[in-house]
């Protein structure tokens, strides 16, 4: 469409204020802003605005923070006020980005447009919660942005426009978020500009795969899994919520490593996988199931992350120190 449009906006975290930015950027008219309540922040559990809101405020923007929408819900009330906001809104259509909360059948329908939301896969993989680190996590090579017309399903909707891009070898999770908010972005931005040009396609019945939401009794590393799983799992669970495994007594998080296909030079063998069989400046290497996994960065309880030379220099770790077994599922 050639002509600015009125937009309503859902989304709370970071990755859906790059989004936000953009549509004010692009001279849409923003007519309601949707975010999540605010919620306790940083050690003094003061009450944080999210990013959206954030954003919204500087702008000037309405802004409304329903704990639901459900209208036969716990919270009727905030529901109804919200229908009403939206109705007042007269928006064309809703773009939903990372919001947090269910939609209704009744906000589905409300825009003449519909709702178009910026889903950070290229579905049908990876649909759900944390599809940024379950592709990291799962070792896949390429993922991106799609624009999708929402439907009652969980990321089932039909997808009007999709962007690739490539996964790098030392991609984290922080580092892919911040591309793929630029590009699902843009994407939005280009389906609103030419919305008869990006018609809706079903997606496939196949390849579907479910990304569910990062738990922190993941963050262990099992160290019987193969090393370049384990080099994933890392550069998946960074910045949240960090890999982790026990040595001396103590949980150390693990920020960076490299898998090894080949014992590291003088190697400790054999040994039990969680071992660490060799350590330098170059870094802290640790025998897996499969493989070794090379350890450069780490961090201490209470302390801060550092290069593995940095960490060495005040800690007991050695060779030979075998990590704590994982503990048994309750």
């Amino acid at each position: 469409m050639t002509r600015p449009l009125r937009v309503a906006f859902a989304g709370t975290p970071e990755f859906a204020a790059t989004a936000l930015q953009a549509l004010i950027d692009a001279g849409h008219t923003m007519c309601l802003v949707l975010s999540q309540p605010d919620r306790p922040s940083g050690r003094g559990l003061k009450l944080q605005a999210s990013a959206v809101k954030q954003v919204a405020l500087q702008h000037q923007l309405p802004v409304a923070q329903p704990t639901s929408l459900r209208l036969d819900g716990r919270y009727p009330d905030e529901a109804a006020q919200a229908r009403e906001a939206l109705l007042a809104a007269q928006p064309d259509v809703l773009v939903v980005v990372a919001y947090g909360l269910l939609l209704p059948q009744w906000v589905l329908d409300l825009p003449p447009l519909g709702c178009l939301n910026i889903h950070a896969s290229l579905l049908p993989r990876w649909r759900g919660a944390a599809p940024i680190h379950r592709a990291i996590e799962a070792g896949d090579t390429e993922t991106g942005v799609c624009i999708m017309q929402m439907d009652a399903g969980l990321d089932t909707g039909a997808v009007r426009h999709r962007v690739t891009e490539t996964i790098r070898p030392d991609d984290t999770t922080a580092r892919l978020h911040d591309r793929l908010a630029a590009l699902g972005a843009q994407a939005v931005l280009h389906t609103l500009s030419n919305w008869e040009a990006c018609p809706p396609q079903a997606q496939a019945t196949e390849g579907v795969t479910y990304a569910h939401k990062i738990d922190k009794a993941e963050a262990l590393l099992d160290w019987q899994r193969p090393a370049l799983a384990l080099a994933c799992q890392v550069r998946a669970f960074d910045p949240f919520p960090g890999s982790q495994t026990e040595w001396l007594g103590e949980r150390h998080k693990i920020w960076a490593a490299q898998p090894l296909s080949e014992a590291p030079a003088g190697a400790l063998n054999p040994a039990l996988p969680g071992t660490v069989v060799a350590m330098g400046p170059h870094g802290v290497d640790v025998a897996c199931g499969t493989g070794w996994l090379r350890v450069t960065e780490l961090q201490r309880p209470g302390g801060r992350r550092l290069p593995v030379a940095e960490f060495l220099k005040g800690s007991a770790l050695a060779v030979g120190v075998t990590a704590a077994p994982l503990p048994d599922p309750a």
